[in-house]
């Protein structure tokens, strides 16, 4: 029996695509001399921000994480809630379902970028990347949340659009549910327990 669900943000639950591609283009640029195209850092989604750029061979990833942080509050006029997410969070909440949050996002990022769209207070926790000394794809900011909800591994759903989002929920114990409105392709999810192909799928879970 299903008794929570858990969201990633960025790519599940908000359209966060062109921000973070355009954000860390932009930073990229001021950083290196060096632009790249967009989709050559779609490899960037769903993937803790120190992650990209470690892969993209920056140095200085201390201070350079917190430049591109600082960029993506250009774009976030860009940023909206995917089409029936809401409904359906609101639905979950009515079923008494104990709903959480996994985010790579920082409590910054929270702030500006997902708090005003009012969600909040649906989630009985939300893990942000400051949570857990690991981070996606390793188990432990999903095994915190379970922890904080009192919620069993196995009765547990994690929603989510990347690679990372799913071997996190695999080593956990919990299964994943793919958010393909966000992820755009289930190559390499071959290992997914659910495959969703818009966000009202989700009520078909439980």
């Amino acid at each position: 029996m299903v008794t929570s669900i858990i969201f990633d943000i960025d790519g599940t639950i908000l359209d966060t695509e062109q921000i973070v591609l355009k954000s860390l283009q932009k930073v990229l640029k001021d950083e290196l001399n060096k632009e790249f195209q967009l989709h050559e850092l779609r490899f960037a989604l769903g993937i803790p921000g120190k992650e990209t750029l470690k892969k993209l061979n920056i140095t200085n990833i201390e201070e350079v994480h917190p430049k591109w942080s600082k960029a993506e509050l250009d774009f976030l006029h860009e940023v909206t809630v995917f089409e029936e997410i809401e409904e359906v969070i609101k639905e979950l909440s009515l079923r008494k379902l104990k709903l959480g949050i996994v985010t790579s996002k920082t409590k910054n990022d929270l702030k500006d970028g997902f708090e005003p769209f009012g969600l909040n207070g649906y989630f009985g926790h939300i893990i942000c990347a400051c949570d857990t000394v690991k981070h996606k794809p390793n188990p432990d900011p999903l095994l915190a949340c379970l922890e904080i909800l009192d919620v069993p591994n196995d009765s547990a759903i994690y929603i989510g659009d990347s690679i990372y989002d799913m071997h996190c929920a695999k080593s956990a114990g919990v299964k994943f549910a793919l958010a393909l409105w966000g992820s755009k392709t289930s190559e390499g999810f071959e290992k997914a327990d659910f495959v969703l192909s818009k966000p009202m799928d989700i009520l078909n879970l439980v």
